[in-house]
């Protein structure tokens, strides 16, 4: 009965979000969490995350990420994917996309009283075809500053930053976001999100996005990643992320 109400409550959430037309860690979502990786130990994902809009679809399939706690409170970030763009009556392109590297630096642990803060500044390296459609064309920054905070078997997080995105045609831009979750049993956990963007590009328009996305544990190391969704305002008609994920401790 506990977890038939903490599904409703979720779902009431997501209706909520999207039919108030609001102007939204890690994966399945695109906000993140400040919460770095543990000492010593490694996360490695293989997933793909399309994207479909009116050009007609895009993203990654597939991109690998790793990520490795160097230091106590600090996370080092790895991301190298490769790329599709599928315009609507034009070449269909598939090569290597940009690399992402990245620092999560957590500067306050949460506590009974206090969120859990910190920082992941992001390197977006133009490693991807810009004329095909695989990558920015320039190397992009992105400063992000998030919050998480649990209550029980409910956790919500949150925050954003902003990305310096130089280029011709490009702008700078703003990504702002939130996210609930609920542990419903040992293994299976459930989130909704809600993120803002700021247009990336000149002439665009901003946009709002939302996920509702799941994990499960088949094990202390392998993990199922689920998220699914569309854009609010925006030109985003569905976007979706499928990753599986390895968890180890220290290797030796």
């Amino acid at each position: 009965m506990k977890n038939r109400e903490s599904v409703k409550i979720l779902f009431l959430l997501a209706w909520l979000l999207i039919s108030s037309n609001l102007i939204y860690s890690g994966p399945p979502y695109d906000t993140d969490d400040p919460e770095p990786v543990e000492l010593h130990h490694w996360e490695f994902y293989m997933s793909s995350r399309p994207v479909h809009d009116d050009a007609g679809w895009s993203g990654t399939l597939p991109h690998v990420e790793v990520n490795y706690g160097a230091v106590k409170n600090i996370q080092l970030h790895f991301i190298t994917p490769m790329a599709f763009n599928f315009p609507v009556g034009e070449p269909k392109n598939y090569g290597l996309g940009d690399t992402e590297l990245g620092v999560k630096y957590r500067f306050l642990q949460e506590c009974k009283s206090t969120p859990m803060i910190g920082i992941f500044p992001l390197i977006e390296l133009p490693t991807g075809n810009r004329d095909k459609g695989l990558g920015n064309g320039k190397a992009q920054l992105y400063l992000p500053l998030w919050i998480q905070k649990s209550f029980g078997d409910w956790m919500t997080y949150g925050g954003g930053g902003y990305w310096i995105n130089p280029g011709e045609g490009n702008r700078n831009w703003i990504y702002t976001g939130w996210l609930i979750q609920n542990q419903l049993t040992r293994k299976f956990n459930l989130g909704v999100e809600l993120y803002y963007m700021t247009p990336q590009e000149s002439g665009g328009i901003s946009e709002t996005r939302f996920n509702i996305g799941a994990v499960y544990d088949f094990s202390e190391k392998h993990h199922l990643l689920l998220s699914a969704g569309k854009g609010i305002l925006g030109p985003v008609k569905a976007q979706f992320y499928v990753g599986y994920q390895l968890t180890l401790g220290p290797m030796n």
